[in-house]
Formats: structure tokens, C-alpha cells, sequence
């Protein structure tokens, strides 16, 4: 545990502090702890990776500026200093509200599919997440809408999310971290973000569309925008393109992507 948080570590080198969501307050086992162990196995080639997750039992009430003074505090007690950080989805949203309020304890900051507030698909997506759980049904059928557009996909994956809940599985912690997303709008924050940024955001996400990653980049000092064309929301973070992309800006090499006269490729960072 690191400050009463549970975490995975894996890699050598200074530290970077990875936020992903899981519907559980632990970390990831079986299928899911190896998904997320690939993901971030590129990053371990260069930094001393801590997959943090959020302590369970959190208040019914937790806002989105709880959950990030909990990750700062444990931040602060862990390391010396400010660290790198790579968050994705609604970890994005944690982190994003952690380096506004706690702007000292991040250097570097990596976003990949969010926003400084969650869209209306999202928002939709995940108050009907909260309202099945609360009604003891399988929640995660609601997050269809969110995976895909297709009418036919939709009813063949709600099948699918159906079947991945379990009948008995306690979902007060998850619908705890959503509640605080349904509330967090940082629009008007953003500037007090002092981290360098880099968003990496595909242009077919439906949970925070294009335009709140545009509005996300704007609204941060030099921040900086990659669009991965095509890509849905959890296509942006499996992109073939993605390690790489936030590794060149991790380590400090994004300022000499796309050398003069050579017009950058998609993948590449460029100002907003």
C-alpha cells in the first residue's frame, strides 16, 4: 500500500504515477492486471511505473478534489519530489483536478482519452451506471452507449458487460468515483495547471468528444494536442502509437518532433 492506497510496480528509474479506472478499489486482478501490465510495459523500459489506485471505502459523498488531495497526499509521502504522470479516462479527470489543485507535485503530465469534463454521452452512460447498481441491478450494461454507435453492437455488448458483472459484486466504490466525474467540470481551472501536458485523444471518443479535449488544451498553458484519427475511446490508449507518443514527450524529446520543413505526422505532438 502506499499511503493506504494500493499500487503496482514494476520498471527502474524515476518515478511515473499512473491512473487508469477500475471498477473495483484494489488492483486488477487476472485478466485485467495483465491488460493493464502490457499497457504500461513500454513505459517500465524508462521509469519506475506505479499503477496507484484510489483506497476503498470512500465517502458516498467524495468529489472529484477528495480523490485528488487522497492521490496527493500519497504522492507527497511516497516521493521527494514532483513526478511524471500518465492518466487515462477518468483517471485523466483525477489527475487533471490534482495538478490544478496540487500544482507542485507534478512535473510532466501524460492524458489520454478525457477531458476537463465528462460529454453527454458520458455523462448519460454513467448515470445509468449508478442508477442500475442502485437499484442492485448489473450495472455495466449501461456503458454500451459509450463503446460503440452501432444500434446492433450495442445490444450485443450490453449481453456481453452483462455477463462480466457479477451478481453478487459490491459496486459502492465505483459508483462513489463516478458521482464525483458526474460533477467535475474544470473549465474554469484549467490555467492553474503549471505541469507540462500532452492530451492524446482519438476523434471518434464518444465519453469526452473531441471538442472538450480541444477546450482541455486550450485552457492549459502550452499544453499540447495529439489526434489519433478513427480511434473510439478505448482505441486511443491501445493505438500502436500511443507508448511512443507519450514516451517522446515523458522523455523530454517531443520538442524536436517533426524537424523543419517536415510537416509532423498525426501521431506527433503539436501546439494547440
Amino acid at each position: 500500500m502506499m499511503n493506504g492506497l494500493p499500487y503496482l510496480s514494476a520498471g527502474a528509474g524515476a518515478p511515473l504515477v499512473v491512473l487508469l479506472y477500475t471498477p473495483q478499489a484494489a488492483n486488477p486482478t487476472g485478466l485485467a492486471r495483465w491488460s493493464t501490465m502490457r499497457m504500461v510495459r513500454p513505459f517500465t523500459e524508462h521509469f519506475t511505473v506505479y499503477v496507484v489506485n484510489r483506497p476503498p471505502g470512500l465517502p458516498p459523498a467524495t468529489t472529484m478534489a477528495d480523490l485528488a488531495a487522497v492521490y496527493a497526499q500519497a504522492i507527497r509521502t511516497a516521493f521527494d519530489g514532483p513526478v511524471n504522470m500518465l492518466a487515462i479516462s477518468t483517471g485523466g479527470s483525477i489527475a487533471l483536478q490534482l495538478a490544478a489543485d496540487h500544482p507542485g507535485l507534478v512535473d510532466r503530465l501524460v492524458l489520454a482519452g478525457t477531458a476537463c469534463t465528462l460529454g453527454p454521452a458520458g455523462k448519460r452512460a454513467q448515470r445509468a451506471y449508478i442508477e442500475r447498481a442502485r437499484q442492485g441491478r448489473r450495472p455495466s450494461p449501461a456503458l454500451a452507449e459509450i463503446v460503440t454507435e452501432s444500434a446492433i453492437g450495442r445490444k450485443l455488448l450490453r449481453g456481453l458487460l452483462w455477463l462480466s458483472d457479477s451478481g453478487h459484486q459490491d459496486h459502492s466504490d465505483a459508483v462513489t468515483v463516478l458521482n464525483a466525474e458526474d460533477g467535475f467540470d474544470l473549465r474554469g481551472r484549467l490555467h492553474d495547471i503549471k505541469a507540462a501536458t500532452l492530451l492524446i485523444q482519438g476523434d471518434r471518443d464518444l465519453v469526452y468528444p473531441l471538442e472538450l479535449a480541444r477546450c482541455t488544451v486550450e485552457g492549459i498553458p502550452d499544453a499540447r494536442l495529439v489526434v489519433y484519427p478513427g480511434r473510439s475511446h478505448s482505441g486511443t490508449f491501445t493505438d500502436k502509437r500511443f507508448a511512443s507518443d507519450a514516451l517522446a514527450f515523458l522523455t523530454d524529446t517531443a520538442d524536436t518532433a517533426g524537424t523543419a520543413g517536415t510537416p509532423p505526422s498525426p501521431s506527433q505532438p503539436t501546439p494547440s
